[in-house]
């Protein structure tokens, strides 16, 4: 076997041509053949008795064929290992055309992508925002507030509806004098003012009674959702079955019963919403900082990525994207959801992905037992049971792989932070509660 590389345009990709012998190939198939011969069955012949000369014409071509390709495959694997490459995907393999059928030898010619050389980055002078957040007596009540808000009742009124109302309607649509699919339905509830419709029916409903119908024209904006209708002015008539007037519970010790609060103590109450509220914002503030340490890292990465990866990185995100979308009870069967459309960002994701081995094997960041073990305390506290909720989640291989990729991605952003010019960003609670800074 001989290998000679030949140069490329692409950084990433080795291609070099392979050369393996006739003679080599041609014993591979008789041992193939003799293996063969051990098993088969023909009419006229007990099992393993076949004449060798029978079971060559039956099965030599297949032999020799699986023979080439065997011993092909041993030359490419070789010649990686002499070259000392680092490959990112299968190859491809091509034969050379040979100048006579005599020809002792068969060419090939292999194609790789090979992984790219990163380095540890230098972050010494690059500067990341780092989140903090206080919570005030007053986030609390905001919050207290809004858990209110979420249990808000409606009682039914004879007045006009107003924003804030809750309103039962019937409506139809036309567009030009035809209804649309989608353009009507029955006993449909919504809040005025709540931002769910369209602004144009929404001010329609508003100033209603119960009973009263009205008709009225809408367009559609231009880039609405719904294709078939986007662009295009419809007339609509609406009946109203009933106005509901909102009405907060009371802040007692009821409410905090439904809260799960079995004493019914306010005092308690308050802690668990403290409690709670820190847990949610100790989060986002970890996510947008390491939102904003990828971010550095992102930019920081501008080597070349595989090919090959990028394709199975935004296959894997179609595939994900498709199930996500099932699981949301949506009928993606005849949906065409083309990896194309993720290539951006399994690009990103590629990077980061090697660029953060890089760091972690550089930095021995591997996540130690304890590591792992806390990261699992610290979600098991928002459960009832929280050591039963440890043991199980570190018996599920799949539940700990997680856990230990989540600790990795935080040594990693800790070490970065430890290098980096850190700017302090203090939040409030609105602010972060605004945006998540998902990563």
């Amino acid at each position: 076997m001989s290998s000679t590389t030949v140069a490329t345009s692409n950084p990433l990709e080795r291609r070099f041509q392979l050369s393996v012998s006739m003679a080599e190939v041609e014993q591979e198939a008789q041992k193939r053949l003799q293996r063969i011969s051990k098993t088969v069955k023909m009419p006229g012949f007990r099992p393993g008795k076949v004449p060798m000369k029978v079971v060559a014409q039956t099965y030599g071509a297949q032999a020799q064929s699986e023979a080439i390709g065997d011993v092909v495959s041993r030359a490419y694997g070789n010649a990686v290992v002499e070259q000392k490459l680092r490959v990112a995907g299968p190859p491809e393999i091509a034969p050379v055309a040979r100048e006579s059928e005599a020809d002792p030898v068969l060419k090939f010619e292999a194609v790789v992508e090979v992984y790219p050389e990163v380095a540890c980055p230098d972050l010494s002078g690059v500067e990341i925002s780092r989140v903090s957040c206080e919570i005030t007596e007053a986030d609390l009540d905001r919050t207290i507030d809004t858990l209110r808000k979420q249990r808000t009742v409606f009682d039914e009124v004879t007045r006009a509806s107003q924003k804030g109302d809750r309103v039962v309607v019937d409506f139809t649509g036309e567009i030009d004098g035809v209804a649309f699919t989608g353009g009507s339905s029955e006993n449909y509830a919504f809040v005025l003012g709540d931002g769910s419709m369209l602004k144009e029916f929404d001010e329609a409903a508003t100033n209603m009674k119960s009973g009263e119908t009205k008709t009225f024209p809408l367009k559609f904006p231009d880039d609405y959702h719904g294709k078939d209708v986007a662009g295009k002015l419809a007339s609509f008539k609406i009946k109203v079955r009933s106005v509901g007037e909102p009405r907060l519970p009371a802040l007692d010790e009821a409410f905090a019963k439904s809260m799960g609060i079995e004493s019914g103590d306010l005092g308690q109450l308050r802690e668990d919403v403290r409690k709670n509220l820190a847990r949610e914002v100790a989060s986002r503030c970890k996510s947008k900082t390491k939102n904003a340490v990828m971010e550095a890292l992102d930019r920081w990465a501008t080597f070349d990525v595989p090919k090959s990866l990028v394709q199975d990185e935004a296959q894997r995100m179609a595939d994900s994207t498709r199930e996500d979308m099932a699981a949301r009870g949506m009928n993606v069967k005849d949906v065409p959801i083309p990896a194309d459309l993720f290539t951006e960002r399994a690009v990103k994701r590629v990077k980061l992905g090697l660029l953060v081995g890089e760091i972690v094997k550089a930095k021995d960041l591997r996540p130690t037992e304890a590591q792992i073990r806390a990261f699992v305390e610290e979600l098991a506290s928002a459960y009832e049971n929280p050591s039963a909720f440890v043991n199980w989640f570190m018996s599920q291989p799949k539940q700990r792989a997680e856990s230990e990729a989540v600790v990795i991605e935080d040594n990693v952003v800790n070490w970065a932070l430890s290098q980096a010019k850190v700017v302090e960003n203090a939040v409030t609670v609105e602010a972060l509660m605004a945006d998540a800074g998902q990563v």
